[in-house]
């Protein structure tokens, strides 16, 4: 969208409803009435709905309910330079989609937003459950040129920082769930998912993926997902923003990576951590490849890998592996 309707629709959004005048925002952009005109038809074109009055000028109604490229743009703050965004209807999998924008040459950083997935995955090749256009679908593409050992600590350190964004819009934050799980009590409400390419001695390409469950309701549930999955609005009790929540989501990745590139994060991700550490404490078992470990988590190592205690208080370190709960201590 042309720079002079960013305004405009900042303009609209900021006066939440109220009036704004035609002719003061003439004068602000340096266009003619007409201009103006001409700018609010093309908004409403774009999917909002705008009221007009003589003497009193324009109001926006309505902004669309579903993810809207202009709306996010418009509602972003902060955007380091070079930042660019692709917003889709549907696509196979954002992450997908950003892998092959980084091998066409893409300028980083950006972002792959969709509408739909039609073959989401989260870890281990597994399905993640994303035709609902009510929630949001988020990947985004780096070059961050690090050596590949500080990879690990990068999935957690983004999610501690979902956490803390997450609980901006809805009366509690989420949990995390070892490695990349979002959760409120034992239902997922987001994951996570990172893929990397590598060269002899650092990080070339890096794609940080992740799903939200936004405004689903209750009942559209799969069946089989109905009892582990939550949306955001269910925890709201009320519908979220979704263009809102998707501008928020791209500010904070984007300063989370810029702390993780720049080396900042190490000091404050332990404390972090455990304020938002479903885990600690509890009496887990988890799965490691055809091996079951069976223990009480203890927290994680400055690595990020993940530490088990088992009954005969031996000390186990784990990388990667499935978690289930027990019960707690």
């Amino acid at each position: 969208m042309p720079q002079n309707e960013h305004l405009i629709l900042r303009e609209l959004l900021a006066h939440k409803g109220g009036w704004v005048s035609g002719a003061a925002l003439a004068r602000r952009l340096g266009l003619s009435r007409v201009g103006v005109w001409q700018r609010m038809e093309r908004l409403r074109a774009a999917g909002f709905i705008l009221e007009a009055k003589r003497a009193r000028g324009y109001r926006l109604v309505r902004a669309p309910e579903q993810l809207h490229p202009a709306l996010v743009e418009t509602l972003l703050r902060g955007r380091p330079r070079g930042f660019s965004l692709l917003v889709l209807d549907e696509v196979d999998s954002t992450n997908d989609e950003v892998l092959r924008q980084l091998a066409a040459g893409r300028p980083t950083p950006f972002a792959v937003l969709a509408r739909r997935q039609t073959q989401g995955r989260g870890r281990f090749g597994r399905s993640w459950h994303s035709s609902s256009p009510a929630n949001l679908y988020a990947s985004f593409g780096f070059r961050p040129r690090v050596p590949p050992a500080r990879m690990p600590l990068f999935t957690l350190w983004m999610g501690v920082n979902l956490c803390e964004l997450l609980g901006n819009f809805a009366p509690e934050a989420p949990r995390l769930k070892w490695p990349n799980d979002l959760v409120y009590g034992s239902r997922k409400a987001g994951g996570m998912l990172t893929e990397a390419r590598i060269d002899a001695d650092q990080i070339r390409d890096l794609v940080f993926g992740v799903g939200l469950n936004v405004n689903t309701p209750p009942d559209a549930w799969p069946a089989d997902l109905a009892r582990r999955a939550i949306s955001l609005g269910q925890v709201a009790g009320r519908p979220v923003d979704l263009n809102r929540l998707a501008a928020a989501l791209i500010g904070r990745v984007l300063l989370a990576y810029t702390a993780f590139v720049e080396d900042r994060h190490r000091e404050r991700f332990p404390e972090r951590w455990h304020q938002h550490d479903l885990l600690r404490g509890r009496v887990v078992t988890l799965l490691e490849g055809g091996r079951r470990h069976h223990g009480t988590v203890v927290g994680l190592d400055e690595e990020g890998a993940l530490l088990l205690r088992d009954e005969a208080a031996r000390l186990h370190r784990f990388r990667a592996g499935e978690v289930s709960v027990e019960r707690d201590l």
